[in-house]
Parts: C-alpha cells; structure tokens; sequence
C-alpha cells in the first residue's frame, strides 16, 4: 500500500508540473494562477501547494544528486568531460519526462522571474559539481583547472538552454551530447600535445 501510495504522490505531482509548464507556455508565467494550474491537473489549490510552495517551484529542475552520482560511477581514467558528458547522456536517457525537462530549461531562460530565482540553485549545484570534479581529480575545489571545468560545463548547460529557446524544436540531450563531445576531444588533444597519455 505504500508503495502504491507514493506512486500516485509522484504521479500527481508531475501531472501538476506539466499542466504548469503547459500555461506558463500557453499564456504566460505571470498570467499564469496557481488556481488555473490546480484546475488543469484537476487537483485543488491546496494539493498544489502541497508539492509546490511557490510557482518558481513548478520549473525547478530537480533533485541534483543523480547527475552527481552518474559523473562519479564513470570510470576513473574518463577526464572530468568526457565523464560529465556520459553521466549528462545518461541522466537525460533515464528521465521519465525528457519533454518536460526541455520545457522547463526553455522556459526559466525565458523568463526573468525564474531566472532570478535560480541563481541561488545554480551557484548552489556549481559548488556540488566542483567538489564532485575535484574529487576525480585530486585538485583542490577552489582550483583553476575545476573551476575552469565547472565553468566549461554550466557553459555548456546554459547555451543549450537559450538555444532551445530560439529553436524550440532543438533536442536538448542531443545537443548537449554533442557540445560536451566537443570539450571532450579538446581535453583529449590538450593532453596528447601535452605529452600525456590519450585516453580511450
């Protein structure tokens, strides 16, 4: 029973979320009520606000630690790029949702009230992934390679993201394969003319 429980929990909550992005799309974020949303998931206000405490919340990406886990499980002799290109690859694969997800990374570029709101998440996710680099690396967190690495990454993440938005049909896990594919044969040809040893 509680199994059972917490899967129609989970399935509410993405159908309130995806009648969310669905209007904010539609007609507008700031058109958009909480009411309205409640309405098209055919839920009460009060159920919405049970899994979303605000409407920013509607768009959040979700939870980080995934992606996290997925970068670090890659094998030890990927560099940071091409490790963080796999664990990106798979994270998109396994998503239950990958339109909702494209929605979502469209629609917070989009508009200025949820970017505002996700620049806390996002120096917040940076400070994760640095320390999640550093780790494979054996560098300090605060260095210029991981910094510089963690940059490349968001980099990456964000300018997918806007081009999405000029290209709504723009399929954001293939773009993003393909960007960090690029990085990743930089890294590898930085580190053959550096006399380093290829890696497969």
């Amino acid at each position: 029973m509680t199994g059972l429980r917490e899967l129609k929990k989970a399935r509410t909550k993405a159908e309130i979320q995806r009648q969310a992005v669905r209007l904010f799309a539609d007609q507008g974020y700031a058109e958009t009520t909480m009411e309205q949303i409640a309405a098209a998931a055919e839920v009460s206000p009060s159920t919405v606000f049970r899994y979303f405490a605000t409407k920013e919340d509607l768009v959040a990406f979700g939870d980080f630690a995934p992606l996290i886990e997925l970068f670090q499980s890659q094998p030890a002799q990927l560099p940071p790029l091409a490790a963080l290109r796999v664990a990106f690859r798979t994270a998109f694969a396994s998503h239950t949702s990958p339109e909702l997800l494209d929605s979502q990374l469209a629609l917070v570029v989009a508009v200025p009230e949820l970017w505002a709101a996700s620049l806390a998440t996002i120096t917040a996710r940076m400070d994760l992934l640095a320390t999640a680099i550093a780790h494979r690396t054996g560098d300090d967190a605060d260095s210029a390679e991981v910094r510089t690495i963690t940059g490349a990454a968001l980099g990456v993440f964000l300018a997918v993201a806007f081009a999405k938005r000029r290209q709504p049909k723009l399929d954001i896990a293939a773009a993003l394969d393909e960007s960090f594919a690029l990085l990743a044969n930089s890294d590898h040809a930085d580190r053959t003319t550096a006399g380093e040893p290829p890696v497969d």
